[in-house]
């Protein structure tokens, strides 16, 4: 076999290695300010898909170190410390054109919604079921 054929082997190989450890892996980065909400939203998600990978951040900042990641979801409390969770998603949304995020929040206020919605991004409230963790989860499933 010569070199050239046995370095395309290699590489159709390896593309098809990507595509399908792509298929059904994903990055979810869980932004909250409580670790029992991202406990919560964490169990759901590793029950149904034990292997997406999980990253958790306490608030908005802290998030945004993890924007070289590759993420593929993201769920995000509003209100946080520091950064609220708004911000947070307009800043995602320009880094991760193509990444799902969907804003979860106690906060009723109707303004928030229109604001997620102006913005294009999911909106459930709180509190944290498995379905509304669900219906997040399948716009990337």
């Amino acid at each position: 076999m010569r070199d050239i054929d046995r370095y395309f082997d290699i590489l159709i190989f390896s593309v098809l290695l990507l595509e399908v450890d792509s298929m059904g892996e994903k990055k979810v980065l869980i932004v909250d300010d409580s670790c029992v909400s991202r406990m919560l939203i964490k169990s759901v998600v590793v029950d149904r898909h034990p292997d997406w990978d999980i990253v958790e951040s306490g608030c908005g900042n802290e998030a945004l170190t993890h924007v070289d990641e590759g993420i593929d979801l993201m769920i995000i409390d509003f209100n946080m410390p520091g950064m609220d969770g708004m911000t947070l998603a307009k800043k995602m949304k320009k880094l991760y054109p193509a990444a799902h995020i969907s804003m979860l929040t106690a906060n009723v206020q109707e303004s928030i919604q229109q604001r997620a919605n102006e913005l294009g991004i999911g909106f459930e409230r709180k509190p944290i079921t498995e379905d509304k963790i669900a219906n997040i989860m399948s716009q990337v499933e």
